[in-house]
């Protein structure tokens, strides 16, 4: 008799002598991610009988499937229900791209704010999913602005993420992507004396979008630090500080920002 609140369909199935020996030898290996070929290899059987065994470990909820060919072992301590959050970068870092926006602020400790969901810029299209209960959304960024990340390692996984500069830059490329505005001004706030503001000038001039440069600039200037470099390269028009928000508040001629939240909120 089940007597919480999960039923026996829902908990993991038990494993055959075949199944339990792939998995502790992909485990004592350290290869809790592994594809088709790892199983053929270890099993020594035919691709399509690999393909067979590992969509029964998926059914049995000790295999996730990660993308096309890779899966990952869910671990003991993911319990009876298989869920497990404890990855989440290793699993972004799996797909082309690298951890930033509100992820990357959080990791950098530039925010207080815990994200629902990793966030992942790439040069490729992808579709947002949810992997053993993990929240991936995935942003589109051009070639160009495709820089300014390093590799961490997470359990002994290589994690691409940005580095503190890019991650403001991209955050104020971007701002929906980081909880807004505020966020960005207080990572300002909180990292002056960690960030290498010389680099994040020559990030927000790289990228070669005039609304980031702007927003960049403005902050700046609001928290009384350099902007040298920057005024020049502001263009034409207005930009909203938030374009999250109404497009409705003074400008900024020096900066050509259109100023639509509320100064008190953040300055």
């Amino acid at each position: 008799m089940v007597t919480d609140s999960v039923t026996l369909d829902e908990k993991r199935k038990g494993l055959s002598k075949r199944e339990s020996y792939l998995l502790s030898y992909l485990s004592e290996r350290g290869k809790e991610i592994f594809n088709l070929e790892d199983v053929t290899g270890i099993l020594g059987c035919r691709y399509e009988n690999a393909k067979v065994i590992v969509e029964r470990l998926i059914r049995k909820r000790w295999v996730e499937r990660l993308s096309k060919g890779r899966y990952m072992i869910i671990p003991l301590s993911a319990g009876v229900e298989a869920r497990y959050s404890e990855h989440e970068f290793v699993i972004a870092s799996l797909f082309p791209g690298y951890v930033s926006y509100w992820s990357a602020l959080n990791y950098h400790g530039l925010t207080e704010q815990i994200p629902d969901k990793v966030f992942v810029a790439s040069t490729k299209r992808l579709r947002n999913r949810r992997i053993l209960g993990v929240e991936l959304k995935f942003v589109f960024v051009s070639k160009k602005k495709f820089f300014g990340f390093e590799e961490i390692r997470i359990m002994d996984n290589p994690v691409r993420i940005s580095d503190r500069e890019k991650t403001i830059v991209d955050c104020l490329d971007r701002p929906r992507y980081c909880g807004g505005i505020e966020e960005v001004v207080k990572a300002l706030s909180y990292g002056r004396d960690e960030i290498d503001f010389e680099k994040l000038k020559n990030y927000a001039l790289r990228i070669g979008n005039n609304s980031a440069v702007r927003r960049v600039g403005f902050i700046l200037e609001y928290l009384g630090l350099d902007t040298m470099g920057l005024e020049r390269n502001v263009g034409k028009g207005y930009s909203p500080l938030d374009p999250t928000r109404e497009r409705k508040g003074r400008y900024s001629s020096r900066w050509g920002i259109l100023i639509n939240i509320p100064e008190k909120m953040v300055f």
